[in-house]
């Protein structure tokens, strides 16, 4: 397993060591034993799932202490543009955002710790993302930032008139709107 430190401290991508041969291909998708030799000490909870098309942005989503969430992101079919945005209001990178294709191909899955909001945006014709959460969800701590907020001004590689968010995604406000 390789642990790459992003330009966002504390926000790392994660590439499994992957073995292949005539018959396919076996990783490690996660390893406690592993994430601990490198530093990462979580106890992951829950895994969610989810299937979308080409088109659909999620995001940009988070939940409030104390129920703030890590997240461990992956694809298990398709191709995403995953996104974290820091928004610890102590940090310098505060309001910066990072980017990286996430796929079923690349195998690399994106480490987001609290006091991060993330979404994604589908580039394949479907995706299917699953992820690791280490805090149950809690519907009166749910938060976000409105995909276009123009202050971030994220491209999520997806042409305007394909995008597809969810009603819930839309009335969400600004990175300043948060509390």
């Amino acid at each position: 397993m390789k642990v790459e430190q992003t330009p966002i401290e504390d926000l790392v991508v994660i590439t499994p060591t992957v073995f292949e041969d005539d018959r396919g291909y076996f990783f490690e998708s996660y390893s406690e034993a592993s994430f601990v030799k490198n530093g990462i000490h979580l106890k992951f909870i829950q895994d969610n799932q989810s299937f979308s098309k080409r088109g659909v942005i999620r995001g940009l989503h988070l939940q409030a202490a104390p129920y703030a969430q890590n997240k461990l992101v992956r694809v298990l079919q398709g191709e995403i543009l995953d996104v974290a945005v820091d928004i610890r209001k102590d940090s310098k990178t505060y309001g910066q955002h990072y980017s990286i294709v996430l796929s079923s191909e690349n195998k690399k899955q994106l480490l987001v710790p609290k006091g991060f909001a993330h979404g994604f945006s589908v580039l394949s014709d479907t995706a299917m993302v699953s992820y690791k959460v280490d805090e149950v969800y809690h519907k009166e701590s749910e938060r976000g930032i409105r995909y276009d907020d123009p202050t971030l001004a994220i491209d999520w590689k997806v042409a305007l008139s394909d995008v597809i968010v969810s009603e819930k995604d839309v009335i969400l406000g600004t990175i300043n709107d948060l509390d």
